[in-house]
């Protein structure tokens, strides 16, 4: 068992997007997906890495045809429970880096929502954009999302007090960039490690969103707000959440691609 599987068998993954913060990420996330299938009359939607179904399970109660790819056995075991047989959606065990058993230019809408957060080299992340690519048709939109560098070394290195920790010293290199290693599960960048990757693939970026934002900074307050306030916490998101001086401190972002 790898340190991916040791982390997502004990932690429920679920439960971090149903929060009231996790609902912003989620929320965002929705809207965009919504937008790039704005006008396809019967989309074909595949999400790799799609954990415990969040996002595809959703998408399949909306009536819409989903291919659900998921590399954690028990991560396919929750998706499925979820199910009642009605929903058109397949799910499959699979990895990310290799989607031979998907065709070239089959979906409408590709989702890469958890991969790129456990993957710690340029060629890794490059073949799994690239699959994610080749399956999706001409002028299809492709959304991954990312796991970013600051919020870590703000809220978790300094807002946790890790600086001094022994396991962590050798974590960070001189300019404040978290170092890859897959012990420590997650794989964090900044922006332009995002931009250097979609320079070396056939797409064009269409967007870059922060789709927390300044969000998990203030998990409590967020958690704490009655529905009126929370909904205005989300229409001030939705506001910034493409501010271009703002995306790189959020949590997690979203770059919204479209094949060429």
């Amino acid at each position: 068992m790898n340190y991916l599987e040791q982390y997502y068998n004990s932690y429920a993954e679920e439960n971090r997007l149903l929060s009231r913060h996790g609902q912003v990420e989620y929320l965002t996330t929705m809207k965009y997906i919504e937008e790039s299938l704005a006008g396809i009359e019967t989309p074909a939607i595949l999400e790799v890495g799609a954990g415990t179904g969040r996002y595809s399970v959703a998408l399949a109660k909306q009536g819409l045809r989903v291919t659900a790819v998921e590399l954690v056995e028990h991560n396919l075991d929750v998706l499925r429970s979820k199910l009642d047989g009605t929903e058109p959606i397949t799910a499959m065990q699979g990895n990310a880096l290799d989607l031979s058993f998907l065709p070239d230019d089959a979906f409408d809408l590709t989702l890469v929502l958890g991969p790129m957060y456990h993957l710690y080299t340029r060629d890794d992340k490059l073949r799994a954009l690239s699959e994610a690519i080749r399956v999706t048709k001409p002028g299809g939109r492709i959304l991954v999302a990312y796991c970013m560098n600051e919020s870590t070394v703000i809220q978790f290195m300094f807002g946790k007090n890790h600086l001094w920790d022994e396991r962590y010293q050798t974590m960070l290199t001189p300019d404040w960039h978290c170092k890859s290693d897959p012990a420590e599960v997650f794989e964090l960048v900044r922006t332009e490690d995002i931009a250097a990757l979609d320079a070396e693939l056939p797409v064009e970026r269409l967007k870059l969103v922060a789709t927390d934002g300044a969000t998990n900074y203030n998990r409590d307050m967020i958690d704490a707000m009655d529905e009126d306030t929370f909904a205005l916490w989300m229409d001030y998101h939705f506001a910034v959440c493409e501010r271009r001086d703002l995306i790189g401190a959020s949590h997690h972002t979203l770059d919204i691609l479209r094949k060429k």
